[in-house]
C-alpha cells in the first residue's frame, strides 16, 4: 500500500445521499446533477487499485442521542427527525460506495472528522501525510476536514466532483474558500502514486 495517502469518503450516508433518505430534496439532486455517484465510485476504485487506503467517516449518534448537541443548528433536530442514529439504515454508507472488510470506519458526533474521533491516531499510526477528501457536504465535513487537516500539517486534496452542498451555491462558495488550504482536483485527475 502506498504510504502517505488515504481517501476519506465522508458522510456519504443513506440519510444524506440515498434517494429515499432525508437528503432526497437537497443533496440527492446535487449528487445526480454533478455526477457525484459515478465520480465517487471512480475515486474509490482508483484508490483501491493504487493500493491507497480508503476510510469512511460517518456522522452518527447512539440510540438515545446522548452525544447530540442541543445547541447545534446542524444537529439539534436530529433526535426529533430520527436521523443519524447509529445502527440504523440511515447511517449506513450508501451501497454504491460500500466499505470493504478492514476499511477504517470513523464515527463522529460533530461536523469535523477530527473532533473526538479516532481519525488522527489512525493517520499517525499509518504514517498518513496526505488526505484525499470527498463527501457531503462541501461546506460542512469537507471544509472542516480541510481546515483542521491543514492546521495539523496534512496535505489536503479535495475531489471537487465527489462533493456536494445542499445547493450549487453552497458547494461553489465552500470550494472558493478551500483553494487556499487544499489542492482542488477531480476523481479522474487526482495523483495516487
Amino acid at each position: 500500500m502506498p504510504a502517505g495517502s488515504i481517501l476519506l469518503v465522508m458522510d456519504m450516508l443513506n440519510d444524506l445521499v440515498h434517494p429515499h433518505g432525508m437528503g432526497a430534496k437537497t443533496y440527492v439532486p446535487q449528487c445526480q446533477e454533478r455526477g457525484i455517484y459515478t465520480n465517487t465510485e471512480l475515486a474509490i476504485r482508483r484508490a483501491r487499485e493504487a493500493g491507497v487506503m480508503v476510510g469512511y467517516v460517518r456522522v452518527g449518534f447512539s440510540p438515545n442521542y446522548a452525544e447530540c448537541p442541543p445547541t447545534s443548528p446542524v444537529f439539534s433536530k436530529a433526535r426529533d427527525a430520527g436521523v443519524f442514529k447509529l445502527g440504523s439504515w440511515g447511517t449506513e454508507v450508501y451501497s454504491d460506495f460500500a466499505p470493504q472488510e478492514g476499511d477504517p470506519d470513523i464515527i463522529k458526533h460533530r461536523v469535523s472528522p477530527f473532533y473526538a474521533t479516532k481519525l488522527e491516531p489512525l493517520l499517525r499510526a499509518q504514517g498518513i501525510k496526505r488526505l484525499i477528501l470527498c463527501g457531503v457536504s462541501t461546506n460542512g465535513v469537507v471544509s472542516a476536514a480541510v481546515r483542521e487537516g491543514h492546521d495539523r500539517d496534512y496535505a489536503c486534496v479535495v475531489l471537487e466532483d465527489c462533493c456536494a452542498g445542499a445547493n450549487a451555491e453552497e458547494h461553489d462558495f465552500a470550494l472558493a474558500g478551500l483553494r487556499r488550504y487544499a489542492e482542488i482536483t477531480t476523481a479522474a485527475d487526482v495523483s495516487l502514486g
